[in-house]
């Protein structure tokens, strides 16, 4: 990485979800029934965008939480200025549990939003678009329909995209539904989930990073 950590507060991340949702119409253009938070990073943008969409209909969104791991397993990774390192495999630590492993609710016919922090090499959401799309073709063939006519659609929302090249890519079907609240150059970005010092500190350093007072 380039370049130096980029600090990100947590009212920052507020800010650029409420205006990723007004510019993009989330809620309207493309208004989710099921939103997916890839753990641990997706949790607090799903839950923050669900309150942003709710003020826009008055219902609470369904969140599922899934576990997908891409990086190395380092001594005190994301910390002590120790980057997080990109691994080359994506592991399903976590999947739907809508219940129990006896009450799966189907996935035919909703609007599923997945939900994550940044979109750094690509692989862990493509992983999980995947994966999702094979449950869904298995309920299709469950549920004795052609494949693909249940008019079930993914889309995706991250709060960063890194401008650079992907180790993997999405089919021009899903990017039509690719939301990101901000890009940035390729930066080791540190969030405020990762601060295990002093929360008002960091928060003086995401103002610096970004010229706030």
């Amino acid at each position: 990485m380039a370049d130096a950590k980029l600090y990100i507060s947590y009212n920052q991340i507020h800010q650029l979800i409420d205006r990723a949702v007004r510019n993009f119409e989330l809620g309207d253009s493309y208004n989710p029934d099921l939103i997916i938070a890839i753990g641990g990073g997706g949790f607090i943008p799903a839950r923050i965008l669900r309150s942003f969409l709710k003020a826009k209909h008055g219902r609470n969104i369904p969140i599922q939480a899934i576990g997908l791991s891409l990086y190395e397993e380092l001594p005190n990774a994301g910390q002590n200025g120790i980057p997080e390192t990109p691994g080359t495999q994506v592991t399903k630590t976590q999947w739907l549990n809508f219940g129990g492993a006896d009450t799966l609710v189907s996935l035919l016919g909703r609007k599923i939003l997945i939900v994550d922090e940044v979109d750094d090499s690509r692989k862990t959401l493509v992983y999980a678009v995947s994966e999702l799309q094979k449950d869904i073709l298995k309920q299709e063939e469950q549920a004795g329909i052609a494949p693909g006519s249940s008019n079930t659609e993914i889309g995706i929302f991250v709060v960063y995209n890194k401008e650079k090249p992907k180790g993997e890519h999405l089919s021009p079907e899903i990017m039509r539904r690719y939301y990101p609240a901000a890009t940035t150059p390729d930066r080791w970005l540190f969030f405020p989930w990762d601060c295990t010092t002093d929360i008002e500190e960091h928060t003086e350093h995401a103002k610096k990073s970004f010229g706030e007072k």
